[in-house]
């Protein structure tokens, strides 16, 4: 009708300007859509009249007049308007610009016709630079504007093919500029439409340009973002590119993708890109090439690439196998998308046939490129799912292909690069399925063996560069301890090759100096020495010098890992001597040419040439010195005992002559030290800082171990020819201590000067034939010119002189009195009577009032910052050590509580001081000085407290309680600095629990002890969280109520202590904490170190979880049972533990294997079952009523074991009692049900008890009466437990049958029939298994009983988590763990040591059925059953913990179920409240968890969901709590005032209350709802099912708060 309208118009209408005019708007105005339309309307009705034909009523001047206003239209009013437009759009103020844009590009398109020819062209080149401009120079039209112009100019355009292809690169531009969402309307629109308008051989050339630009943007920037949109913009026009049913196909033309290697790049990246899209795309775009290549029947590519590589190949004659291969890879890329490892394992199977396709491939045509199954592993490692990640790598790991050198060589980039990345992840870790703790990982032990496959795979050529590369990215990036130990091992494990110079022990070196600086010091002592046997394996002796190799030796300590007397020294050593000689040459400069002469040097060359360098320094200038870097004699004293070390194994070699020679220059030197007074200064202090080295390194632990207490001969030699020198050293040191040192920078050299004397002192102690050497007449001399110093007045500025001969005074006084408490100076010397006057001036009276009163006059004194006066050269130099004078002045504080803790143990208080007040002054002060020291020098003050407070503790409890809380709180504030946290905690408990404070306080001071028992508790909360906390104290505790080798009156009066602190022993009895995988995988990956052996320097500091328990169960085997004490200490911990099991027998809460219930019920009774032999008569039959009604209560297997156990140890020793075990069968039938079990099971063990009971006959007739009514229960499990115990009992009874009369025959044929009828089906199987299982087959209970049977055999062979068993090596390392008869720590016989874990109860778990568990690529699975090992952990927290473990976040929503009675609804309720993170699932009863229904729906939901327990009848006041607590109360239910879930707003704290399924909400609760809610609803059916009604309000709720959760995040980020 429309165009019958406008043709009537127009033939009514000769005045075409005025219906121009009238339908056209100002220049400047944006008219409606509507006018655009009409305009656009009366144009094309004028199309057919402008025509130039004989019917056409226009004159050729008419005609041109119309078509010069249809033009004028065009450059007028359309494209004014569509500047006008994209002015609006960059304002963001027109709504409507989408609509005007669209209706002012149809009258473009229906104008561009009507017009001369070259108005089309005139006009694109008006719009193109739109979609080419940038920010500096903005084009006449937006981009978006411009984009749906040239769309709409398209058509008129396909004549003019360099504008097309213009207009194309402008396009594909934009995808490098424009944001993300505007691409599709732009890019796709244009490029698709201007493929529409082209056809023939120049839509091939268009597709040509398009996929020309994308590939150089993508090869010059390969990066996951260009991918995405190269990706995006070829899978557009995908259509036009692959379409087989064009005339024009690919093949026959020149723009065909397949025969390009960017794009099959571009695929690959899209493949592994990071975003699904991308990956959906480029998977998209593979599939379709393949259906093309199939579908045309065409080898592509047909000839050889000019790029050389082809990525994709097609072969007609093997079409089959290719589509075989493409469509498993397009399957297993689709299944990766899944990230579940049980829906992706079944495909695994598909990778390694396309493998196997590959390389059979590999050897003929080539068809199949490494590099798309590298895509596959990829994808895997970017998964999401850890274990899914694990798979892939993994699955890597064991590729038998990349023993073949070209796949190795294929694959080596994506080992360095991808594969390195993935395996810095820690978790990869984690000990697989029957993997002990101490065990490698199974990772780490495919990790040794692909890398030794791979790099003996790599050609020769290739193997140098592709090492250094691996050992670079170990130094790109910091990785954590364990990945980084287990690749060092790898590596070590490779064949020793020389494929590394200087560039790979520079690699190596900042693996060193940056990588490992944070790592635990025992991972991080391993990982140094496998770095360290790489290194010798790998180095090319000829590339690097041994100045080289020594300058790299310095990166590793000697405290964590090269040492002497450790295995990696003497392998340094043999390689060393291995390659003597054929190190790469140093450049000599000839003195008398001016050459250079390359002279090859063997290593006592070099030594003896870098001691002469080494000692040869410049005359003394007369300045200030600083004191010579370190490193230097660090380095020369290692290479020095490496060359001795190395040559004291040739024959022929005379040790105390070549250190003679090799040492000759420095002996010459300290010869002259002390009487050369032209001797520079910086050589003396290099010649001691090479002494004190060499003494240090040379007496080594190992050292001393490998060579006795002397150590070994080169420590000998060594030491004899320096003791010769002791004198002038010793001289030489005390002349400079004595006013010497007086420069700033003497500071450091003082802390060199008396480090050597220490050595000195402490070496000549331990050497009696060297002890004369060391004047000890000396030491009085210089406490006395100390004290002077220090007495001597502070003029009011205090001078650099001044301050430094103070700092050098009390350093000085610090060492002596710390030799003096080490006794290795001997106390009966002058150095005690002159240390009097030492204590004289520190307990003096104060000096000035601006001392407190508590103060005393010279503790804590203050050393000033000297003042500068003016900048001479010399303090301009030592400006940096000035800075940092609040080091010194911390030292200077830290060395008076060194010299304090002596005084107070050695010398008494001053007599002019009253003796109480001056300790109580001085403990104050002591307080004082915590808080102003760093924490890393707080260790002396903690020793003084810790004699100090006992002695005060009668008169000044209070003071004591303020010191011992103050202490506390800054070991507390140390817990995240662990190189501080660890020695003050010692220092803390030898303070807070003394020998002497645990006496006093267990009888007077009660404030003190309930100080120390909450100090205890928090103790114990800390060690859940730092694992290590709780074996200091206990350590301490036990050592002190318990001395090893002890005895007499003094021990028993400190044992009295103990019971204030059972609470201590009791907790360590049952300790363990829980940790999460990361903490568990670092202690597993530990106690794997330390079982390498020799190749860890670096001794465990007991910080094992299994300490305390190991420690307390070590004092509990050492308790005397004759000592009343002893024995009172056994039984109030009996009950202690009896209490926690029953406890946890009769809370409601359920618990499962290993978890934190199940392990304490454990450890209680492994501690009980210690303690039983030890245990008197009389209490034992206290005892016993505890043990029969635990063995009534509901208990995992391995506390089963245990109980039973116990009752046949009890049984057996106490004969007595049999009638009260009788008795047990006679309990109510309802409380036994399947306990009864436990029972039957000790007469299974009758044969044991038997022997020790008087009445034999009455005992065993009475066994089978009762055995006899239990072998026709009911339950399937208690009749197999009897008829068990049936026959184990008659074989006792049947040599006297004759006494038991007609009972023998019933007896006969009860056997006779279960025999029969356990012949067939699972009856059968559970009557096997029940033989063959460890309680009733291997197991003595007298035999067996050990501490290897108890905690750890039993755990292993119960199915108890790994980590729960304590194997008897840990008790052997404890010497004070009692190897005796009563209880042997290793299990005489190995019976029980041959059996697996397993229950008889159990299905049966054969190779079959574990082959066919993944047969099925989906599968419903429990997740608790399914990865029970990776979640054991949480499943021992409170359901809020264990979620927010695992990053779930719970809302406030709460459920509220209890008029629900259907456990189907409820399990399902339970599954979708755990699902949208509901904060709590109301029941009415606990009782439904346990139904068969409701775990069929809940799939273990309820482990991760609160529950709580409200009756029917209680809700009313449930309800008006949850008001109170400001909860809306929601209700679902249809009412007059109900609101539809489509527009209800759920507040925060939402209480959603459930009516029942038949009766909904009842009318009482009806009117305490603040609001109802109904869901909108279409069909005849009124009414929904309760858990679906629930799920849909639940998901509303979750919807809500997820968007604006969402929307406060993106705030916040903004």
């Amino acid at each position: 009708m429309s165009s019958v309208l406008i043709d009537a118009v127009l033939s009514s209408s000769p005045d075409y300007d005025r219906l121009f005019e009238s339908l056209s708007w100002p220049g400047e105005s944006c008219p409606g859509p509507e006018r655009l339309e009409a305009l656009t309307a009366v144009i094309s009705g004028l199309g057919p009249l402008l025509e130039d034909s004989d019917s056409s009523p226009f004159t050729a001047e008419k005609r041109r007049h119309i078509q010069g206003k249809i033009e004028s239209v065009i450059w007028t009013r359309c494209l004014p308007l569509l500047g006008t437009i994209s002015a609006q759009e960059a304002g963001e103020a027109a709504p409507g610009s989408r609509e005007s844009t669209a209706a002012a590009c149809r009258l473009l398109s229906t104008c561009l016709p009507l017009c001369d020819e070259a108005v089309p062209g005139r006009v694109a080149r008006f719009v193109l630079p739109g979609l080419q401009r940038s920010e500096e120079e903005p084009g006449p039209l937006s981009v978006e504007v411009s984009g749906e112009v040239m769309a709409a100019l398209a058509p008129a355009l396909s004549a003019d093919e360099q504008l097309t292809l213009s207009t194309v690169s402008a396009a594909v531009s934009c995808l490098k500029s424009l944001p993300d969402p505007r691409l599709c309307r732009v890019t796709v629109r244009l490029l698709l439409t201007l493929l529409g308008c082209c056809g023939g051989a120049r839509k091939q050339r268009v597709l040509r340009s398009i996929l020309d630009d994308l590939g150089c943007w993508h090869r010059a920037d390969r990066t996951p973002g260009v991918t995405e949109r190269t990706l995006l913009c070829v899978t557009a026009v995908s259509d036009h590119l692959l379409d087989p049913q064009s005339p024009d196909s690919p093949s026959s033309g020149e723009a065909d993708p397949r025969l390009s290697l960017q794009f099959w790049r571009m695929v690959q990246d899209g493949l592994t890109h990071r975003d699904g899209v991308s990956r959906k795309r480029a998977l998209y775009l593979l599939k379709r090439c393949v259906a093309l290549s199939e579908q045309q029947q065409l080898d592509c590519p047909l000839s050889p690439s000019a790029e050389g590589e082809i990525l994709f190949k097609w072969s007609t004659s093997r079409s089959e196998l290719l589509k075989e291969f493409w469509e498993d890879y397009a399957l297993v890329m689709e299944t990766l998308e899944e990230n579940q490892v049980h829906v992706v394992r079944p495909v695994l199977n598909r990778i390694d046939t396309l493998i196997q396709t590959t390389l059979n491939d590999s050897q003929g045509q080539g068809l199949f490129h490494p590099s798309w199954l590298l895509c596959v592993y990829q994808r895997m490692f970017h998964s999401e799912n850890k274990s899914l990640m694990r798979e892939g790598v993994c699955h890597l790991l064991e590729l038998q292909v990349l023993g073949q050198p070209a796949f190795a060589l294929a694959f080596s980039q994506f080992i360095v690069g991808p594969l390195m990345d993935v395996l810095s992840e820690t978790s990869l870790f984690h000990r697989s399925a029957g993997q002990s703790v101490g065990d490698c990982p199974e990772l780490g032990a495919k990790l040794q063996v692909f890398v030794a496959t791979f790099f003996s795979s790599l050609p020769p050529e290739n193997r140098g560069c592709v090492l250094l590369q691996l050992i670079q990215q170990l130094g790109s990036k910091h990785w954590c301890a364990v990945p980084l130990l287990f690749l060092s091992q790898a590596l070590s494990k490779l064949p020793p090759s020389p494929v590394l110079g200087i560039d790979g022990l520079t690699a190596l070196r900042e693996v060193l100096r940056c990588t490992m600086i944070t790592h635990q010091p025992l991972l991080r002592g391993a990982s140094q020495c496998f770095l360290l046997n790489s290194a010798l394996s790998f180095t090319d002796v000829s590339a690097v010098s041994l100045d080289d190799f020594f300058s790299f030796l310095m990166h590793f300590r000697a405290d964590e890992s090269l040492c002497r007397g450790t295995q990696i020294w003497s392998q340094v050593c043999v390689w060393l001597s291995n390659n003597e000689g054929s190190f790469k040459p140093r450049i000599v400069v000839d003195g008398d040419s001016t050459g250079a002469a390359s002279k090859k040097e063997t290593v006592r060359s070099y030594v003896e040439g870098e001691m002469q360098a080494y000692l040869r320094v410049p005359a003394s200038t007369g300045q200030s010195e600083m004191l010579p870097d370190s490193k230097e004699a660090d380095k020369l004293a290692r290479a020095i005992l490496l060359c001795v070390d190395m040559e004291k194994s040739q024959p022929s070699t005379e040790l105390s002559k070549t250190l003679e020679s090799l040492l000759s220059p420095l002996l010459e030197t300290l010869s002259r030290v002390s009487t050369n007074i032209y001797l520079p200064l910086r050589k003396s202090d290099k010649s001691l800082q090479l002494v004190l080295r060499l003494l240090q390194l040379e007496r080594s632990p190992r050292s001393q171990a490998v060579g006795g207490e002397q150590g070994d001969s080169v420590s000998v030699a060594m030491e004899k020819l320096i003791f010769q020198l002791a004198d002038p050293i010793q001289e030489f040191i005390l002349r400079r201590l004595c006013g010497e040192l007086q420069e700033l920078f003497d500071v450091e050299r003082a802390e060199l000067y008396l480090r050597v004397l220490r050595q000195l002192v402490v070496m000549s102690h331990s050497a009696p034939q060297h002890h004369h050497k060391v004047q000890q007449s000396d030491f009085p001399k210089l406490i006395k010119h100390s004290l002077r110093v220090l007495q001597e007045t502070s003029s009011q500025i205090p001078s650099v002189e001044h301050q430094v001969a103070k700092a050098v005074a009390m350093a000085s006084l610090a060492t002596v009195c710390d030799l003096l408490e080490q006794e290795v100076i001997d106390r009966r010397s002058e150095a005690i009577s002159a240390l009097k006057d030492l204590s004289d001036f520190f307990y003096s009276s104060p000096s000035s009032t601006s001392q407190s009163p508590s103060s005393l006059g010279n503790f804590n004194v203050r050393l000033l910052k000297p003042h500068t006066g003016d900048c001479s050269s010399d303090l301009g130099v030592q400006g940096p050590l000035l800075q940092d004078w609040g080091r010194v002045a911390a030292n200077f504080m830290r060395d008076q509580w060194i010299c304090l803790n002596f005084l107070i143990k050695a010398v008494e208080i001053p007599d002019n001081s009253r003796a109480p007040d001056a300790l109580k002054a001085a403990l104050s002060c002591s307080m004082e000085a915590l808080a102003l020291l760093p924490s890393d020098l707080v260790l002396p003050v903690l020793a003084f407290m810790e004699t100090a407070l006992p002695q005060l503790l009668m008169d000044e409890e209070a003071l004591c309680v303020e010191a011992v809380t103050l202490s506390w709180e800054l070991v507390q504030g140390l817990s995240t600095n662990a190189h501080d946290f660890w020695p003050a905690l010692r220092g803390f408990v030898s303070l807070a629990f003394h020998q002497n404070v645990l006496l006093l306080s267990h009888t007077r001071a009660l404030t003190l002890v309930a100080t120390l028992k909450q100090i205890s508790t928090e103790l114990i909360e800390l060690s859940q969280s730092k694992c290590g906390v709780l074996g200091v104290l206990l350590q301490h505790c036990c050592q002190t109520w318990l001395p090893t080798g002890g005895g007499g009156d003094q021990d028993d009066t400190a044992f009295c202590s103990v019971f204030s602190h059972m609470d201590v022993l009791t907790e360590a009895c049952v300790y363990g904490p829980v940790f999460r995988r990361d903490q568990r995988l670092v202690q597993d990956v530990q106690t794997y170190a330390e079982q390498l052996g020799e190749d860890v320097v670096v001794t465990s500091d007991n910080r094992d979880d299994q300490f305390p328990r190991t420690c307390v169960l070590a004092f509990l085997s050492r308790l005397d049972p004759s000592n009343p004490q002893h024995e009172r200490v056994m039984e109030d911990l009996v009950m202690a533990l009896l209490k926690k099991d029953n406890a946890i027998s009769k809370s409601k809460v359920r618990y499962y294997t290993n978890s934190l219930q199940h392990r304490v019920k454990n450890r209680v009774w492994q501690t009980l079952l210690l303690l039983l032999p030890k245990l008197r008569e009389d209490f034992v039959s206290t005892l016993l009523n505890h043990v029969f009604e635990a063995g009534f209560c509901s208990n995992q297997a391995s506390v089963k074991y245990l109980i039973e156990w116990m009752m046949i140890l009890i049984l057996t020793q106490h004969p007595q009692h049999m009638d009260r075990f009788w008795g047990c069968f006679n309990t109510d039938q309802e409380k036994t049900k399947t306990s009864i079990c436990t029972f039957l099971s000790v007469l299974v063990h009758f044969n044991i008890i038997i022997p020790n009971v008087k009445d034999k006959a009455v005992q065993l007739r009475t066994a089978l009466n009762i055995i006899l009514q239990w072998c026709f229960n009911h339950n399937f499990s208690v009749r197999l437990y009897a008829l068990l115990a049936l026959k184990r009992v008659w074989t006792l009874a049947e040599e006297g049958a004759d006494g038991l009369g007609g009972l023998s025959d019933v007896i006969k044929t009860c056997l006779n029939q279960a025999e029969a009828m356990q012949t067939t089906g699972n009856a059968n199987k559970n009557w096997k298994r029940i033989h063959e299982h460890f309680f009733f087959g291997a197991f003595h209970p007298i035999r067996d009983y050990s501490a290897e049977t108890i905690f750890c055999t039993f755990p292993s062979l119960s199915e108890l988590a790994d980590d729960e068993w304590i194997p008897a090596w840990k008790f052997e390392k404890l010497k004070c763990f009692p190897d005796n008869p009563s209880l042997p720590v290793r299990n005489p016989a190995q019976d029980l040591s041959q059996f697996q874990p397993g229950d008889w109860i159990q299905q049966d778990k054969t190779e079959q059925d574990k082959e066919e568990r993944w047969a099925e690529v989906q599968k419903k699975i429990t997740p608790w059953r399914l990865g029970i090992q990776e979640q054991e952990p949480e499943l021992q927290l409170a359901p809020p913990q264990r979620a927010a473990r695992l990053g779930k976040l719970h809302g406030a929503l709460l459920v509220v179920a209890s008029l629900i009675d259907k456990p189907t609804n409820l399990g399902g309720l339970c599954r979708t409240c755990e699902i949208f993170g509901a904060s709590a699932l109301v029941l009415d009863s606990l009782r439904h968890v346990g139904d068969k229904h409701f775990q069929a729906l809940s799939v273990s939901s309820e482990l991760w969901l609160p529950l709580l327990e409200v009756k029917p009848l209680e809700l009313t006041d449930f309800l008006q709590v949850k008001k109170s607590e400001g909860y809306c109360i929601v209700g679902v239910e249809q009412t007059a005032n109900s609101q539809s879930l489509q527009d209800y707003q759920f507040p925060e704290k939402t209480l959603l209350l459930l009516g029942n399924e038949r009766e909904g909400i009842p009318a009482n609760l009806l009117q305490m709802l603040d609001v109802c809610v109904e869901i909108p609803q279409q069909g005849v059916i009124r009414s929904l099912n309760v858990h679906v009604s629930a799920a849909l309000l639940i998901w509303e709720y979750t919807r809500q708060h997820l968007a604006s959760g969402s929307a406060e995040v993106d705030a916040k980020r903004s």
